[in-house]
This record gives C-alpha cells, sequence and structure tokens, in this order.
C-alpha cells in the first residue's frame, strides 16, 4: 500500500479510515492523557481510577465501535445467502423504476437489459435480480434485519454492558484498597450537585426503542447512530446525574466533530486552495497522481462524457468500462463492473454523484491541459490535496482531542466546583 493510498483512505470522509486514525492513534491517548491531568489537580488516587476507566472506556469502545458494524454485517450476509439472496442487490433499484425520467436502470430495466447477455457472471447477476424481484417483501424483512443487528448490537455492548463493567471493576478494586487501609474521610469540602447548581431537579432515563427509527436509515449513517445509542447508553449508565451531565456534554460533542465538521473542514480547505495555489483539488490523490492519465492528457486522448445527461453517462460507462473515466469511477466507488468488464446490475448508479465526479475530471483535464506544464500541474494538485487531508485530520483531531477534552473539564468545573471525574469524585457510584 502507497503514501497516497494511505491518504486516499484517511481523507475519504464516507469511511471508517479517518475515523481509526482519528480515534485510536490521536484522540484516544490525547483524551487518556488529558483526564489524568485534570483529575491529578485534586487526587492522586482518583486520577489513576480516572486514567484507567478512560483506556478501558476509550480503546474498547473503539474496537466495538469501529469493528462491530462491518463484523455483524458478514455474519447477517452468510445468513442472507443461505436463504437465497444476495445481499450485494442495492434496494434502490426497486425506487428507480418508479422514478419519473430515470430509465436508465431499475429491476424491471436491468432484468430486461442484462438478461440477454451470454456471459456467466452477468447470468448470475441477473438470477440474483429476479430471486429478489420475486421476493421483494422477504428480501426487504432480511435487510432491516442486517441494519438493526449491525447496528444495536455493538450500541448495547458498548454504550450499556461496557460502561456498568468498568464501574464494578473500579468499584472491586477500591474495595480492597479501602481493606488494606483505615476508612479516611477523603473530601473535605462538598461539591454541589448539578440539581443543586442549577436549581433544577432532572431525570435521566435511557434505553429507549431505537429499532423502528433505524430500520429505515441509510447504510452511510449506521456510525453516526451508533454513536448517537452510545450517547444514550453513557447517559442512562451515569453513576450520577453530575455525571451523565458531563457524558451528554462530550458524547454530543464528539458526534459533531465527528460526522460533521471534518467534511466542512474539506470543503473550506480545498476551497483554499484554488484561490491559493490555483489549482483544482476536487479529485482524490489516487487519480490526481495517475501517470496513466496524465500521460493521456498530454497525448489528449482522455474520453469523458460529453454531458452530465443520465442517458450520456449511462451510455458512456456501459460502452466503455476500459476507459479512464469509467476506471477511475469504479475506483472511486461511484459504479462497479464485473470480471466479464459489464457494469453489475445488481448495483445502484447515483447519478447525482457520477454527475459530479464527471464535472470534476473534465475540469481537472481541462485546467491540466492548459496549465502549460501537465505534469507539474499534476504534481501540485496531488501535493496540495494530499496537504488538504492530512492538515484535515490533523485540525479535526485537535478538536476532538485536546479542545473536546478541555472544554468537558472546563463544563464540569462549571458545574460541579472540581476538575474530579464526577463518577469518581463521589462514594456513591453506584
Amino acid at each position: 500500500m502507497t503514501i497516497t493510498s494511505i491518504i486516499s483512505a484517511i481523507g475519504n470522509n464516507s469511511t471508517i479510515y479517518p475515523l481509526l486514525v482519528r480515534d485510536c492513534f490521536i484522540e484516544a491517548p490525547s483524551k487518556i492523557l488529558i483526564a489524568r491531568k485534570e483529575n491529578m489537580k485534586e487526587s492522586r488516587e482518583i486520577a489513576n481510577d480516572a486514567t484507567r476507566e478512560r483506556f478501558i472506556d476509550e480503546y474498547f469502545t473503539s474496537a466495538i465501535w469501529l469493528g462491530g458494524i462491518p463484523v455483524t454485517e458478514k455474519i447477517v450476509d452468510k445468513f442472507i445467502i443461505k436463504k437465497g439472496f444476495n445481499p450485494a442487490v442495492n434496494l434502490n433499484l426497486f425506487k428507480a423504476d418508479k422514478t419519473r425520467g430515470k430509465k436508465y436502470q431499475g429491476i424491471e430495466y436491468n432484468i430486461k437489459k442484462f438478461g440477454s447477455m451470454a456471459q456467466e457472471d452477468v447470468q448470475k447477476a441477473v438470477a440474483d435480480l429476479v430471486k429478489i424481484k420475486n421476493n421483494k417483501r422477504g428480501f426487504e424483512k432480511l435487510l432491516t434485519k442486517k441494519f438493526a443487528a449491525a447496528t444495536i448490537i455493538p450500541t448495547v455492548i458498548m454504550g450499556f454492558i461496557l460502561p456498568p463493567l468498568n464501574f464494578a471493576l473500579t468499584r472491586k478494586l477500591r474495595k480492597q484498597k479501602e481493606a488494606n487501609k483505615p476508612q479516611t474521610n477523603q473530601f473535605t469540602k462538598p461539591r454541589p450537585t448539578f440539581s443543586e447548581f442549577t436549581g433544577k431537579d432532572i431525570t435521566f432515563t435511557g434505553g429507549a426503542n431505537i429499532i423502528s427509527t433505524i430500520a429505515n436509515l441509510r447504510t452511510v449513517d449506521k456510525m453516526a447512530i451508533s454513536d448517537g445509542g452510545l450517547t444514550v447508553g453513557r447517559v442512562s449508565t451515569s453513576r450520577n446525574k453530575d455525571e451523565a451531565y458531563m457524558n451528554a456534554f462530550r458524547m454530543t460533542g464528539s458526534i459533531i466533530l465527528n460526522f460533521v465538521t471534518p467534511a466542512y473542514i474539506a470543503k473550506g480547505l480545498d476551497k483554499l486552495a484554488k484561490k491559493l495555489f490555483k489549482v483544482n483539488v476536487d479529485l482524490d490523490p489516487l487519480i490526481l497522481g495517475n501517470k496513466e492519465l496524465i500521460e493521456a492528457i498530454k497525448a489528449g486522448t482522455v474520453e469523458c462524457p460529453k454531458n452530465g445527461k443520465a442517458q450520456t453517462l449511462f451510455n458512456f460507462i456501459d460502452s466503455k468500462p476500459t476507459s479512464l473515466f469509467s476506471q477511475s469511477a469504479q475506483k472511486m466507488g461511484k459504479l462497479t463492473y464485473l470480471d466479464s468488464g459489464i457494469r453489475d446490475p445488481r448495483r445502484f448508479v447515483d447519478l447525482k454523484d457520477l454527475r459530479k465526479f464527471r464535472r470534476e475530471f473534465e475540469t481537472f483535464i481541462n485546467n491540466a491541459a492548459d496549465s502549460g506544464n501537465i505534469e507539474r500541474f499534476a504534481r501540485k494538485a496531488k501535493a496540495v490535496k494530499c496537504f488538504n487531508i492530512l492538515a484535515n485530520i490533523g485540525i479535526s483531531s485537535f478538536l476532538l482531542a485536546v479542545a473536546l477534552p478541555k472544554a468537558q473539564y472546563l463544563f464540569n468545573k462549571a458545574v460541579t466546583g472540581s476538575y474530579l471525574d464526577p463518577g469518581l469524585a463521589k462514594n456513591n457510584t453506584k
């Protein structure tokens, strides 16, 4: 795996790779250190407990959060295959059949178009479509169960099982320490509860049934849904109200900084790069650094769909699967070709996304051709794009790993009058 492919992977905010880098290698170590440092301001003993709890919380949660969904989906996919269905079939194809003006793909359309082709892999794909067409309701139920299982199981483990186990370990270790030393009153200054601080008595409840809500959401929302469920779990399993409010504060901030902020940072950096360096950096660095593409631009042989009309795009990707445009689109996940070179009829092509890719692809080709030095232009564009991706990782990681934890403890200090973790600072932890 090349450095460019690694940067490309961590720059794709629709995958788990940016989350993996930020969560495991930057965010978790920083949060553990900050938790220890803030608690050390008042108590070394509680700082030790906070460090251990945060280590278990961060790394065990990350393992379940990042790995739970794909592992669960693979297990459920095996069950779906045993039922005779292919989980690769996209249900959006049913919707495409009913959409006005978009008669270039769909279950009925694809069966008719690809059904007459003799290639073995195409015939297998068409058979998958026919099977699901005749059993749509059963297939939908299986996919709903798959989505629910992949989302709920990791969420329950992270939000409702792991925290109580973590707290139980702290209680056990504290009891062992207390058995070996005289009981002392560690706190001389009473700390106000959140209710006393605000003058309001607020009760937390958790564990609401979310199955019916998540069943109809898209796959791209799974990580965010898990984080939302994790927030509910963390709040509802908190040891006291102060800890519940602090968990709500940090988990809400984490959702925003993980799933919303990076996309806006990326857009801002790319827009700034266009103004400062006069280069188009919308495309992925893997495409910007494609030597075959650069040579084709120099030779003036790059083929691209003439416009963004549906008919033009589908005719092009179906008739010219080996073109640089079609192969680049496949590499970026815009479409999928079978081994025979025929477009996979089971996959749904997001026309809006493909149209946007065509526009960015064409713009880069034209700008490179007009630059006077195509190779230098491409190298510059690739370097700027790679820098933007790394800068995005750096900025979003700083916000998650430093700014949010610091704000969390300032919030805690304002609410409770102490920097100590609320769940550890009181002896009435459950």
